[in-house]
């Protein structure tokens, strides 16, 4: 049995670092991802990439996803072990996903590898044990947006995500808009970045004023330590920026949208903590652009890409995306 299984990546257009505090994102699963061949057979999972030295091999027993070698194989391990499949595979992993940018390269390889091994449930489930599946194989506490984007996209839309129901709305995008996606020239990994101390912060502020997707500023004054006060801020924010621009898009409001995403990157770059020089630099310069109506740090930041919202052929570098339908698997 050969099955072809492909999931796509997802550019974030607003909501970073709110998912895993139980806030809104706004994502968008995206015409780029990746493709798995599998012919069904044996008691491992053998992978091949075309942008790897080494090949993924994996025993189905395995217990320890994130001491499988080599680093990449680690997200394959994540999901044998999260799907404990009766019988493995040998195949080929082929993506058109730039890795560590920041498009959930890793979420897109792990949802295909899932569907491949003939995982059965719904896009939720899909997306929650492949969110198990990358926190074994990096040992970073992500949120599911990347996983749900991918397993959940609707083509033409972007996903207004609920983190604490995981009610996800569709949200069509306007005509006449170009989501274009330029690479900063900084490759960005969130295993061994502050990532997971950026959420312990969150953690930590929430204990002191509760559930920080139900805070409001009143609440953040309340905050000593001026450090988790910023993170709060941030957070709270945030949520109402992301729900603001979704209205934003439904009225098709591209310059009230555009705003809400550099007021979004601010946030990020100043209370967060999470953007770095080249991507601050890129977001100046992207604003400068005739026709560019916003732009941000997209996929939690610490390097990778910038997101931009802008009129038809105004950005000339980079990637255009279009929404794309959720990950899908077929017998070949």
């Amino acid at each position: 049995m050969k099955v072809r299984a492909h999931a796509p990546g997802r550019v974030n257009l607003i909501g970073d670092h709110t998912d895993y505090t139980g806030g809104l994102v706004l994502p968008v699963a995206i015409d780029r991802g990746t493709t798995v061949v599998l012919e069904r057979t044996g008691n491992k999972v053998v992978l091949d990439s075309a942008d790897e030295e080494e090949p993924a091999v994996v025993d189905l027993g395995l217990s320890d996803a994130a001491a499988v070698t080599p680093p990449w194989a680690r997200f394959v391990a994540g999901v044998v072990q999260e799907v404990r499949p009766s019988e493995g595979g040998v195949g080929t992993v082929r993506t058109d996903l730039p890795i560590g940018a920041g498009l959930a390269s890793s979420a897109a390889l792990e949802v295909a590898v899932a569907l491949a091994l003939s995982f059965e449930g719904s896009p939720l489930e899909l997306a929650l044990a492949c969110q198990r599946a990358e926190q074994a194989a990096s040992g970073v506490p992500c949120g599911m947006m990347d996983q749900l984007a991918s397993a959940a996209g609707v083509a033409g839309c972007a996903l207004l995500i609920d983190c604490s129901t995981l009610r996800v709305t569709p949200v069509p995008l306007p005509e006449g808009v170009d989501v274009v996606v330029v690479h900063s020239g900084q490759r960005r990994s969130l295993s061994g970045s502050a990532y997971a101390d950026r959420k312990a912060q969150c953690e930590a502020a929430a204990s002191m004023i509760g559930p920080l997707r139900d805070a409001g500023f009143e609440d953040v004054a309340t905050i000593d330590d001026p450090v988790l006060a910023r993170r709060a801020r941030h957070v709270v924010s945030e949520n109402a920026r992301v729900a603001a621009f979704a209205d934003a898009l439904a009225g098709e409001d591209l310059a009230g949208a555009g705003a809400l995403m550099v007021e979004s990157h601010q946030s990020l770059r100043h209370d967060f903590e999470v953007s770095t020089t080249a991507l601050d630099e890129l977001v100046v310069r992207l604003l400068r652009q005739p026709g560019v109506h916003g732009a941000r740090l997209t996929g939690a930041g610490f390097g990778g890409c910038v997101v931009a919202l802008a009129e038809p052929g105004a950005v000339e570098e980079g990637w255009l995306v279009k929404g794309a339908g959720g990950a899908a698997a077929e017998m070949v």
